[in-house]
Parts: C-alpha cells; structure tokens; sequence
C-alpha cells in the first residue's frame, strides 16, 4: 500500500450509504473514483466526480474500494462479473463490503477475493442517515493486516471504525446490533400501549426515559456487566432477578386490568432466567408472603383471576376457619406460586373434581377456563372422554354435565372483558 495520504479511493453504488460515503471521503480531500448503474448517480452529490463506465474501471484507479449495494446478487456480480473489481484488481486492493448479507456469503465472496490476492473486508455501517456527515460507525470484520491498510480510507468516512473480529465478524455484529433494534421497537410498541391504555400520552413516557437514561445506558446494561468470559457474573443474575420479576410481574397485572396484549412481556417475563444467565434448575428463593389483609387481598385477587372478575365477592366479608385458609393459603400462597401456570393448576383441579363426580365443581373449574380464554369448549369436551377413561365412566357422566353447564353458561352470557370493567 501507498502512503495512507495517497491511498486512492473507490466506491461502487451511489444510494443513501454509497453516496453518503463518497460525500464524506470528498469532503476530507480523498475524492474517490465512483461508479453506479445510473450514470447521473453523483449529480447531487458534492465534490463527486462522475461515475467511471463499469466496478473494473474503479479497481484500477483505486487502491480501497467500498461495495455499497443492496443484496448479495448484486455484490457477486460487482466484484466477481465480468466487469467487477476482480476482473482489473491487481493484489494489494482491498474491497469492503457495506452491504447486509448473510455469513455464507461473506466467507464466498472473501475465498474469492483471497485467489486474486485481494484483501477483503465485511464492514457493515449505522446509521445510513448519517453517511454524508462523517456520522457513521463502521463495523468491521477481516485480518488485522487487511483492516491497517484500509484503515486511512476507513477513517475519512466513518467517525468510529470498530474492528470486530476476523472475517465476518463486522456482519454479525451488525446483525446483531439490529435485533436490539428492531427487538426494542417491539419493547416500545408494547410499552407505548401499555401506557395509552392507561391515559398516558406516549410522549410523556419518552420524555421520562429520555431525561433518566439520555445515553441509553439501561438498555445496554448486560453488556456493560458481563464478565471477562463474555457472560453475565451468575452474582449480578442473582442480584437483578428479584426486581426483574417483581416489575415484569407489575407490567404483566397492569396489561391484565387495562386488557392490553403485552406478548413479548410474557417472554421476557418466562425467559428471564436465560435473560440473566442462571441456571434453570436452580431453585429460586421465594419471597415471604405478605401477612394480614394484606394476604387475604392476594387470595381474593388470585380467586378473580382464577374463576373470573367477581368471583371473590361470594367470600368477601366471610370470616371462618376454612374461609380464612382457602383465600389465605390456596389462593394467595398455592394457587399464586410460579411453579405451574393458572391452566396447569386447573387442569390439575379439574381432575381431581372428575374422580369425585361433583358435576357443579366441574362447572366452577370448567367456567374459569373459559372465562379465561386458557380452554375452548371443544378443549374440554377433549378432556372428559380422556378423563373418562381414568375415573370410569360414571363419575365421567357427571364430568361431563359440569363441563355442558359450563359451556352452555358461557355461550349464553360471556363475562366482559377486563376493557369493559373499566
């Protein structure tokens, strides 16, 4: 390579990236030879020279060539047409990809490279907006050797060059970056919901995270903490664990009450041991029931939930013994643990309510499913031919009239919604 001074300068496709390039690479006193399939591609793009006749013509007058187009087709055909860049490189040129393709087609089009002994450099870039003002990151992956000599041309057009790895190390990273994009839009969407429904305007909730976190620490806060072995200290999993769940569990009650879908809170909620990197089977310290009305509270909650809004007020003001214990301790601390989910344990129930033949138990446990939405009626009618076969077909018969109450309750007057109690 040339004096990094003298290092001439190419780049293939002129759109928002390519242009935005050459614009900055001009502005820095490196005019680089340009070529796109338009032939007024570089009208309005100043200090920019007019595009050359074919990618060959750009190899031989450049000693760095950036490859800005839209698809792997594309790229294979600029570099390795007939008329690509390897049809005039010489050894020493170095081509970087911009472009957002697949690892498979990074290492072809890198092994192509390597049998004309030209460099090769997977640099994927963000943000396009910002191509023509110096403004972009430049996300690189390729050999050390390779990366120092496009390094100079690098500079000129990008305000921070991240060398990430070896070849296809640039186009993971930004693929990966681009999950927490497009994976935070999904965040925002929910969260923006979560809060209109509440009478929020959403721009009071930016207004919020933008004054406590204007450098986006908090999102990126896992990969701050992780350890020298790339994953996250078991210690901090532990640490953050408990407000973890108590706040996804305070999103997940709220979407309930306003009747807002909140699907990605559910992962993230039933992921959340993976999300810290603990153990699966590692038991997970439950936390101290509350103790008073408090409890009784929980219970009568859970019992809502469970059978549906409402159900609790057939309880509400009863004071004895075996009252006290079912809201206490089935509802608040056996029905409300993390172990099974509500359908779990209600299939569980239902089965026991099968063996005894108690048709008006069945209807209560038959009649939350539906309420619910965890059980459709065709569900249920499933279940009782199953459970006719473990509990014998008389206790089956009054299985079966509790589930055909149940049904027939729900179809003729469906419980509102959670949207509808508002």
């Amino acid at each position: 390579m040339r004096h990094s001074q003298n290092l001439r300068a190419g780049v293939v496709g002129l759109g928002m990236i390519g242009g935005g390039v050459a614009v900055s690479m001009a502005r820095n006193g490196r005019v680089p030879a340009v070529y796109d399939i338009l032939p007024d591609a570089s009208s309005d793009l100043a200090g920019v020279p007019d595009p050359l006749g074919c990618p060959a013509d750009v190899a031989e007058a450049s000693d760095v060539v950036m490859v800005a187009v839209v698809d792997a087709d594309q790229a294979r055909e600029v570099i390795g047409g007939e008329k690509g860049l390897l049809s005039a490189a010489r050894p020493g040129l170095v081509i970087v990809l911009l472009a957002t393709v697949a690892l498979p087609v990074v290492h072809e089009l890198g092994a192509l490279c390597a049998r004309h002994g030209v460099g090769f450099l997977d640099c994927g870039v963000t943000p396009g907006d910002k191509a023509a003002e110096h403004g972009m990151v430049a996300i690189v992956g390729g050999e050390d050797a390779t990366v120092e000599a496009a390094l100079p041309v690098l500079d000129d057009w990008a305000k921070k060059v991240v060398h990430c790895g070896p070849l296809g190390a640039g186009m993971a990273t930004k693929i990966a970056r681009n999950v927490i994009t497009y994976g935070s839009w999904r965040t925002v969407a929910e969260a923006a919901g979560l809060a209109r429904a509440a009478g929020v305007d959403p721009a009071r909730l930016a207004e919020v995270i933008d004054t406590a976190d204007p450098e986006g620490r908090t999102l990126l806060q896992l990969l701050r903490v992780h350890g020298p072995d790339g994953t996250l200290p078991a210690a901090v999993g532990r640490q953050i664990e408990p407000l973890m769940i108590k706040d996804l569990d305070a999103a997940r009650d709220l979407a309930d009450a306003l009747g807002v879908d909140v699907p990605l809170v559910e992962v993230v909620r039933t992921r959340a041991r993976r999300t810290l990197a603990l153990p699966l089977d590692e038991p997970r310290p439950q936390p101290l029931p509350p103790s008073g009305d408090d409890l009784r509270q929980r219970g009568l909650d859970m019992m809502d939930a469970v059978y549906g809004p409402g159900f609790s007020t057939a309880v509400q003001g009863t004071s004895d013994p075996f009252t006290d214990e079912t809201v206490g301790y089935l509802f608040a601390q056996v029905w409300s643990r993390e172990g099974l989910s509500v359908r779990d344990r209600r299939l569980l129930t239902l089965g026991v309510a099968a063996t005894v033949g108690r048709p008006e138990l069945v209807q209560i446990i038959a009649g939350g499913g539906l309420v619910n939405d965890e059980l459709t009626p065709d569900q249920l009618r499933e279940a009782v031919l199953h459970l006719a076969v473990y509990t014998g077909w008389c206790k089956a018969t009054a299985t079966q009239a509790g589930v055909t109450a149940a049904i027939d309750a729900h179809t003729a007057s469906p419980s509102p919604t959670a949207q509808e109690q508002k």
